[in-house]
């Protein structure tokens, strides 16, 4: 690169820093114009086009970019974030791996690297990296938070207190924070609340600033039993989030409908697939129900089999319903895709799935998918899986409705009004199953495998199948991922405390409860 093209790039990386796109695209531009082969003007061009959202052109861009000079370690690792956030996790893979052994030197790369696993739920490979960036480059904020999230998915919870604690005392306000370290503790006194409603006052942001605090003080005085102010809490959140992001329920109760109008007797009966060439040799356990209904519990009690392991929460199947459908849309999912996927061939649906996991599959002969939300799709399960077990979670639906409304995962749970609306229409579809798959589903209640942990469990294997080992019953010492917002639960012994919950505050989610009483849905 000659000089005048070096002062480009030298400019271009300046700019990189302030986030000045302008000036990295117009360095950019003037490299290429006089080089058009020059890796480095495609590589500033992809960054360029990654900014402004344009992911075709920074895919071309990054590709250009490796192969005109195949070292380029950023543009490949550039490439391998694109890769994992558009669902092309097999590809991400193949280029972390390839260029790891580069990245030694530079904690930006080691990081963006860790993230690109991290995407894709392989958070023991991110780990390493992690804390390589941090080694080479201490004391970076962002960097620490990374290796703290990361802590926590893989059971290292003291050491991610530790980070975040450290965090706090630099950044006080620091809201993201306050919530993470609120999560990994059960708060034993005020002293936690009242640092963050400091936070509250001093900073004074509008509500829509303050939804990870809301969260977070509703949570800890929920631990110190101070229910009405928990209560108002996550109220607060849930209008937060309202006030700045639309959202209508209908078009959730849409897809549920047409679940149910499509995914009939009939239509399963007319489309099943070949029961070895959907499974590719391995045997799929899709383990689903509510989120918060104890599906992950169920996930590692299964995972402490020596027959099976757990491939996490992939959404692939969600991703290839939408990929066959053909419909062109930016939603992940609406009534037209489920209706065009339905008329697709069931062996392909299961061929498209099982390529986009087999990167994560091992050598054991089961694998679980546990994704609650593929409930919705019980149906194009039974259809591409004829030997496929269904593991449904179910969980008392009071409980279900309080543990989605004080989270901050869940667009339908925001308001009672939407959370009720959804609820019912899942225990819609929860009949139509029943009706349509009968003992093809494996329905597990989370208060009797709370109440009777063993005997639940020795029913569940039997019913898969599997032979009982005593460590399924010894669940909080598998050390594998968990990735969930059940990630610190479910490092400790099966216990009582969440059962019944919700009546602490049964005033306040009073006109949820009618809402349910008036579908006919039983509540203890």
């Amino acid at each position: 690169m000659n000089s005048k093209l070096q002062q480009h790039s030298a400019t271009a990386r300046r700019a990189i820093e302030s986030r000045d796109w302008r000036t990295v695209g117009a360095c950019a531009s003037e490299i290429l114009r006089c080089d058009r082969n020059s890796a480095e003007g495609h590589f500033l061009a992809g960054l360029v086009e990654q900014a402004r959202q344009r992911s075709r052109g920074a895919e071309a861009a990054f590709c250009r970019a490796l192969e005109l000079d195949s070292s380029r370690h950023d543009a490949a690792i550039e490439l391998a974030g694109h890769y994992a956030r558009s669902s092309r996790h097999a590809e991400a893979v193949e280029l972390l791996q390839r260029y790891e052994p580069y990245l030694a030197g530079s904690p930006r790369y080691l990081n963006q690297a860790g993230q690109a696993y991290t995407i894709m739920g392989l958070h023991e490979r991110a780990w390493p990296l992690y804390v390589k960036a941090n080694e080479l480059q201490p004391g970076v904020p962002a960097l620490q938070a990374n290796l703290a999230a990361c802590d926590v998915y893989l059971g290292r919870i003291e050491e991610a207190r530790v980070t975040y604690r450290a965090l706090l005392e630099r950044a006080p306000t620091h809201q993201r924070n306050h919530y993470e370290l609120s999560q990994l503790q059960r708060a034993s006194d005020a002293t936690h609340v009242e640092q963050m409603q400091d936070v509250l006052e001093k900073t004074r942001l509008p509500p829509e600033k303050n939804i990870f605090l809301y969260y977070a003080i509703g949570k800890e005085l929920e631990d110190l039993e101070q229910w009405d102010e928990a209560f108002r809490y996550y109220e607060m959140a849930g209008s937060a989030v309202t006030s700045v992001s639309p959202y209508d329920v209908a078009e959730d109760l849409a897809v549920i409908d047409k679940v149910i109008e499509v995914c009939n007797a009939e239509w399963l009966a007319a489309g099943a697939a070949a029961p070895q060439s959907a499974s590719g040799g391995k045997a799929p356990i899709f383990v689903v129900g509510l989120p918060r209904t104890g599906s992950t519990l169920v996930d590692r009690i299964l995972a402490s089999h020596s027959q099976v392991e757990s491939i996490g929460e992939t959404f692939s199947l969600q991703a290839v319903l939408h990929r066959v459908s053909g419909v062109v849309t930016t939603d992940s999912m609406n009534a037209a895709i489920i209706e065009a996927a339905s008329r697709q061939d069931s062996g392909r649906i299961a061929s498209g799935y099982l390529e986009r996991v087999a990167f994560r599959l091992g050598e054991k002969p089961m694998f679980i998918e546990k994704l609650p939300e593929n409930v919705l799709y019980l149906g194009f399960i039974a259809r591409a899986w004829p030997e496929a077990r269904i593991v449904h979670v179910r969980r008392n639906p009071m409980d279900t409705c309080f543990a989605l409304y004080k989270q901050s995962f869940f667009r339908y749970a925001y308001t009672l009004e939407n959370l009720g609306r959804y609820y019912c229409a899942y225990d819609r579809l929860t009949r139509h199953w029943r009706e349509v798959l009968g003992e093809r589903v494996i329905e597990i209640e989370y208060e009797s495998l709370v109440a009777d942990q063993e005997g639940q469990t020795r029913r569940l294997l039997d019913l898969l199948g599997l032979p009982f080992e005593s460590a399924c019953l010894e669940f909080e010492k598998n050390e594998s991922v968990v990735a969930t917002a059940s990630s610190v639960q479910v490092r400790e012994k099966i216990h009582a405390r969440s059962l019944g919950r919700w009546k602490h505050f049964e005033k306040h989610l009073r006109p949820l409860r009618e809402m349910l009483d008036g579908a006919g849905i039983g509540i203890e």
